[in-house]
């Protein structure tokens, strides 16, 4: 019984972090500037990336990278959050140019499409898309974003 009671609750946690958050993306302004790189990302809306946070801030940026940059480091560009604080990542479909789902894209690492910093990973809403463009972009790899590292983001810079 214990065991059951132990695998449901596995069940439900995985289940709420494949969900998402309930936040709808936010419209960045002409003085949003990205965290990261500092440049004004209202610029740059066919890259825009997002994390919102469970008390209504917000973050934006110029591209994908930079957006794993944060979250991979969040203790450096916001220490006062946690990433338990953290509702929705929002990223920028390469195809349908729609904000999608940061947590379930497939991201293209390696490709020979650049963005406002240059080599960018790439997302899509679809593994087939990522493929297709991994294919006909010179891509290296399709990530999750459970599986791209600080050392996958350094090799684009």
């Amino acid at each position: 019984m214990k065991r059951i009671g132990i695998v449901f609750l596995l069940i439900i946690l995985t289940a709420s972090l494949a969900w998402g958050g309930q936040q709808k993306p936010v419209k960045p302004s002409s003085r949003d500037k990205c965290p990261v790189c500092g440049m004004f990302v209202a610029k740059y809306p066919d890259f825009l990336a997002e994390v919102l946070f469970k008390d209504g801030s917000y973050v934006v940026f110029d591209g994908a990278k930079d957006m794993i940059k944060y979250y991979l480091n969040l203790k450096k560009y916001a220490p006062a959050k946690r990433y338990e604080d953290i509702d929705s990542i929002y990223v920028t479909d390469y195809y349908s140019l729609e904000l999608i789902d940061g947590s379930r894209a497939y991201y293209v690492a390696g490709s020979d499409i650049c963005g406002p910093m240059g080599k960018e990973l790439i997302p899509t809403a679809k593994e087939e898309d990522a493929r297709g463009f991994m294919k006909d972009h010179g891509g290296k790899s399709v990530l999750r974003l459970r599986n791209v590292t600080a050392e996958i983001v350094r090799r684009l810079d």
